[in-house]
Parts: structure tokens; C-alpha cells; sequence
């Protein structure tokens, strides 16, 4: 009976899902394009100017602005810091890193047909780092009534309202605790798995000692926990575009880009608590959880610039959504104290859940520049980006149905303005930019807009061009504990800063 019971375990797993919500969709599907020096300084209004290889992230057809084929490497530092509000606790963090973020080449080939109205084509490869999950922070503070048991009591009791039996939430005689996590884990879902936990610690005990038991309290009871919250997240989302534009008569410049995308994101989050309360026989709580993210999406981007006169230029692109096939792992630790006593449940097992696919949302991008011969230019970028518009897949699937109406329920459309200049003297240049971001969330008091400068220079030595940029902005945000019973959140005041290099070279 047992080996049977086994076999229906490792059939059932197929189906098993992490519960996903609106921030893995928000996280994936905003891009922040970091580039090479002269687009950062800019602040990326590169749409109707091209001649720079992040330009062909914004608009492919900017590659065949170039004259001479051309190649640049960026390396940067890139830096946020925090001002942490959560209750009465106030702390700050620093995060800086060193790294690689933009390659590319550009090949020109030239029509030697002069009667021909496509004077010439480009070929493109180039990569941009979109997305830096690099941050470390902790928060403290004394939350007045809610305790990491109503986490576990909420799972137990049922998020929608049908409490778990508890059978289903125990092991079976002779079980250890990884053999007992794993299989409820594979054979009933993440929420037993919680529940799982908290009955394991003593946390929850339920109102009936039977296995029909749908109903639970929490021994951790009052007010005033005081709580340490630590996260801690490496990782990043990569872009590896392969482009192909064209011109015509010089004057017409159209381009396509066929978009490889790559996530890899780690995250630990640990939660310390302990209150003094006389009716809570749980005095301490450590809590740990720990997840893995790789995934792979494809993605393609059309666009076209004109040239209206010499000197002004109008650009309009779109990049399609992006799809992508995501797969997670987990795992959790659990220790509480009690004047009894302490418990660990420590399962030591991973959680491998099945590949799942995500669509992020497309973007329609016009752009406005105007030239002043070789003094300079002015550029003006506008973009829309619909949020709510991302959707986890299957859309049959019933999770995955409830978590989009959430999705389409929870965001909105943003809208982006990016304002560029710059100006030359001789072989030096001198560049600004600004830029507004609206919040994807329909309550932008959750996650707020976010508003930007940037400066640079550069200095072309003929054939190649070195590159400094400087760029700041900020963004007030709130981040939510757990996405049951204990979820308030942490307020967050983020300043994020860039110093950014890079050579250009004629090749």
C-alpha cells in the first residue's frame, strides 16, 4: 500500500505549482535598459537618433544609422540605498556592484549600386543587462498585532476558506520530517506544505485531535512581536538581441531585432520574532526561505526612423511581449522556542517544481530628435507599457486564471518620458537627460513612480570614443512580507545610482 501510495505521489507532482503572484510578473516584466555611457547620460531618448548600440534595444532600425561598422564594451558601478520604514523601526542600506553591462558590434555593408534606393544593411548582435537583482537590507520594527502564527494559521485554516485536514498536514507514523515535507509537499501542494510546518513547530494545534480536523489555533497569541526581517537577492535579466536593419535613400531607415532574454535570480529571506506575551507558549520564531529562478524567453522588436528633414527625425518601434519558460526550486527552515522547550524542523529538501510560462507585456515607443548639424541634438522619447497585460500560462489553469484576474485587478498601464541633449565642441561632448516612469501599479502609493537625471562625456579620439555617464533616481516602493497573514509591508525610499564607462571602437 505504501509503494502505491508513493506512485500516486510521483505522478501527482507533475501538477504541483509554487504559488505565484503580481510581483513575479512586475519583476520580470519591467526592463531597465542600463547601456552603454553616451545612452545612460542621455537617459536613454535614443529611439529617432540611433548610431549607439543600446539604441537598437529601444528601436532596431538605429543600427543603420551608423556609417562605419562599429563595436563598444560598457562596464559599470551601480548602486542603491535604502531608507527602511517598517512600524516603529527605521534602518538603512547600501548595495554597490562592478560589472559588465553592454556589448554589442555593428557590421555596415554598403550597396555599391548607386542606382539603388537601399544604400546599405546592418547586421547587429548586442547585449544589455535589463534587469540588476543584486540588494541586501533588513528591517526591524514592533508590529502592534500581527505575528509570523497567523502565516501558518492562515495556510492551515485555508486562504480560501476551506481549512486542511490533518491528516494532510502530518506525517504518517515513522515518517521523518523530510520524508513527511516532501511527499505532502508533492501530493497535496505548497499550502499543506506551510501548514506542515507550523503544526511541526507547535505553532498551530488543531481544535480536535482527529484526521477529519479542518480547524486550527495559533499558540502564538497578543501584541507587540518584535520582528527582524532579512532579505537578500543576487541575480540578473539579460538581453541578447540579433538585429538586421536597412536604409532607404538615407532618408527611410527600418530594422528588426530577434530577442534572447535570460533570468537568474536567487533570493533568501529570514524572519526573527519574538514577543513576551502571557498567552503565547511560542516565545521565538526563526523562519528561512530560499528560492532559485532560471528561465529563458524570446522576444522581437520592429522599428522605423525617418529622417522628416536634415535635421529633424521622428522614430516609432514596438517590442513584442516576451515569453518565457521559468523554473523554480525552494527551500525552508523553521525553529521556534517555547518555555517547554525548542523545535526544529529543518526538511533539508528542495523544492523542483515543473517549467511554467509567463508573458510579459509589449511596448510601443515613438521618439522625437532634431539635430543641430554637429553642434548637438535634442531627443524626446515617449512609451506606453500595459502591465496588466501580463499573464501567467496556462490561462486554463485554474491558479493561473485566479492569479491573472489578480494581475489585471491589481495593475495599469504606464506611461515613460525620456528627454535627452547633447552638445559638441570639438571632439567633446556634453550630455543631460531626464526621465519619468509611472508606476505599473494602479495604487502607485504601493509602488511608486519613479523620476530621474542624468550627465555625462565623451571625447571622440577618431576611431574609437571613450564614455562617462552619471545617473541618479529615485523610487518610493513597499514590499510585502508574506502573501498570507503576516502581510504588511516595509516602506521603502530607493536611490538608485550609476557610474558608467565606454569604449567605442571603428571595426
Amino acid at each position: 500500500m505504501k509503494k502505491l501510495l508513493m506512485l500516486c505521489i510521483g505522478l501527482a507532482s507533475s501538477t504541483y505549482i509554487l504559488a505565484q503572484d503580481v510581483t513575479d510578473a512586475v519583476r520580470y516584466s519591467m526592463d531597465e535598459i542600463q547601456g552603454t555611457a553616451r545612452f545612460r547620460s542621455m537617459s536613454g531618448a535614443f529611439g529617432a537618433l540611433g548610431g549607439d548600440m543600446s539604441a537598437v534595444n529601444i528601436n532596431p532600425a538605429g543600427s543603420a544609422i551608423f556609417n562605419n561598422s562599429h563595436a563598444s564594451v560598457s562596464i559599470g558601478v551601480f548602486s542603491k540605498n535604502d531608507d527602511i520604514n517598517y512600524f516603529n523601526g527605521f534602518t538603512t542600506s547600501s548595495n554597490s556592484n562592478f560589472d559588465l553591462n553592454q556589448l554589442g558590434a555593428t557590421l555596415v555593408f554598403i550597396n555599391r549600386n548607386e542606382s539603388s534606393p537601399w544604400k546599405k544593411f546592418t547586421l547587429s548582435a548586442a547585449y544589455d543587462r535589463s534587469a540588476d537583482f543584486d540588494d541586501d537590507w533588513m528591517a526591524r520594527g514592533i508590529n502592534p498585532n500581527n505575528s509570523i502564527g497567523s502565516y501558518f494559521l492562515g495556510y492551515a485554516n485555508g486562504v480560501n476558506g476551506q481549512g486542511l485536514r490533518l491528516d494532510e498536514i502530518s506525517a504518517l507514523p515513522g515518517e521523518t520530517i523530510s520524508q513527511a515535507y516532501s511527499e505532502i509537499g508533492s501530493f497535496y501542494g505548497y499550502e499543506n506544505q506551510q501548514a506542515f510546518l507550523g503544526y511541526e513547530s507547535y505553532i498551530i494545534d488543531p481544535v480536535e485531535d482527529t484526521d477529519e480536523n479542518t480547524a486550527y489555533t495559533s499558540n502564538i497569541n497578543g501584541t507587540d512581536f518584535d520582528q527582524e526581517y532579512y532579505y537578500a537577492s543576487r541575480g540578473y535579466n539579460g538581453k541578447l538581441a540579433f538585429n538586421f536593419a536597412t536604409s532607404y535613400e538615407d532618408k527611410i531607415f527600418l530594422g528588426i531585432n530577434l530577442n534572447t532574454h535570460f533570468i537568474n535570480y536567487e533570493r533568501s529571506t529570514f524572519l526573527s520574532e519574538i514577543n513576551s506575551n502571557e498567552n503565547s507558549t511560542i516565545t521565538s520564531v526563526d523562519f528561512e526561505n530560499n528560492l532559485l529562478t532560471t528561465g529563458s524567453g524570446f522576444s522581437f522588436q520592429l522599428g522605423g526612423i525617418a529622417k522628416v528633414t536634415e535635421e529633424f527625425r521622428v522614430g516609432l518601434s514596438y517590442n513584442s511581449p516576451t515569453w518565457y519558460r521559468i523554473s523554480e526550486e525552494t527551500s525552508q527552515y523553521l525553529a521556534t522556542d517555547s518555555p517547554e522547550g525548542s523545535a526544529i524542523v529543518n526538511p533539508n529538501v528542495i523544492n523542483i517544481f515543473p517549467e511554467y510560462r509567463l508573458q510579459t507585456p509589449s511596448k510601443v515607443t515613438g521618439s522625437l530628435a532634431y539635430v543641430f548639424g554637429k553642434q548637438g541634438l535634442l531627443s524626446f522619447d515617449y512609451s506606453i507599457k500595459d502591465y496588466s497585460g501580463s499573464k501567467f500560462r496556462p490561462t486554463s489553469d485554474i491558479v493561473f486564471s485566479e492569479i491573472n484576474n489578480s494581475i489585471s485587478n491589481a495593475l495599469d498601464t504606464a506611461n515613460s518620458y525620456r528627454v535627452g541633449g547633447e552638445y559638441r565642441y570639438k571632439q567633446l561632448s556634453f550630455r543631460g537627460g531626464y526621465r519619468f516612469e509611472e508606476s505599473p501599479y494602479k495604487n502607485d502609493s504601493f509602488y511608486g513612480d519613479l523620476t530621474g537625471y542624468s550627465l555625462g562625456l565623451g571625447y571622440n579620439f577618431g576611431s574609437f570614443n571613450l564614455d562617462m555617464a552619471f545617473s541618479q533616481a529615485e523610487r518610493d516602493t513597499n514590499y510585502q512580507l508574506y502573501n498570507v497573514g503576516l502581510t504588511d509591508s516595509v516602506e521603502f525610499q530607493s536611490k538608485f545610482t550609476d557610474v558608467i564607462l565606454t569604449l567605442g571602437f571603428k571595426i
